[in-house]
């Protein structure tokens, strides 16, 4: 089943957001809870399997529409801008899992994160929220990119509230990780054998020492 039609952009916006985040207001029982989802936490091959079925056949439509820019308006309001981000960013790393459409929203994702962040559209946002509205900067294959990742993700952690410093604190440890890589060999090696691009022996190295942060 593919993501309603005939709604109008808020509704379809506000089910994005709400399958991603669940009820608002965000509790730290929820981001524990929903870390699953989010990032595969505990998650059996089958149970993670399932989630990706799932976001396929339920947004997979509205994933199309993104990747065509046919829902580029939604920009214009933080929260729709957020679901957008999640289709061009999040969505597509569980739906096409294992395969280069997983990251072939990337760049347009980006363009609209960077857009919003500048646009201290983000300001709106709950700390969580603002997680996701910013990952497309630590998914980025750019360092100028990365730099901007960390800046925004120390903020974040400076800015927000005690109950949720330590999953911030986990999220900014990650984003320094993903710029240490991209610092390192210009790109996410984890990503090459799904793209088809020849890993150079430092990264065959680095890989086969367990060492590939997730590029994902």
């Amino acid at each position: 089943m593919s993501a309603r039609r005939g709604t109008g952009p808020a509704q379809e916006a506000l089910d994005v957001n709400r399958f991603w985040f669940g009820p608002a207001p965000l509790t730290l029982q929820t981001v524990d809870d929903r870390q699953k989802l989010w990032f595969g936490v505990c998650a059996t091959p089958r149970q993670q399997a399932a989630v990706d079925d799932m976001i396929r056949q339920r947004f997979g439509t509205q994933m199309q529409r993104a990747a065509a820019g046919e829902l580029d308006a939604w920009a214009v309001s933080p929260r729709r801008c957020l679901a957008l981000v999640l289709l061009l960013d999040q969505f597509p790393r569980s739906a096409f899992r294992g395969t280069p459409r997983a990251f072939a929203t990337d760049e347009r994702a980006l363009a609209v994160a960077l857009s919003a962040v500048q646009a201290a559209a983000d300001s709106v946002l709950s700390p969580i929220e603002r997680v996701f509205l910013c990952m497309p900067l630590q998914h980025a294959e750019r360092l100028d990119v990365q730099e901007e990742s960390l800046s925004a993700f120390r903020r974040l952690l400076q800015e927000s509230p005690g109950q949720f410093r330590p999953f911030l604190a986990g999220v900014q440890a990650l984003a320094e990780r993903h710029h240490s890589i991209v610092a390192r060999f210009g790109r996410f090696p984890d990503r090459n054998r799904i793209l088809g691009r020849a890993s150079t022996l430092e990264e065959i190295r680095f890989l086969a020492a367990g060492a590939a942060a997730s590029g994902s």
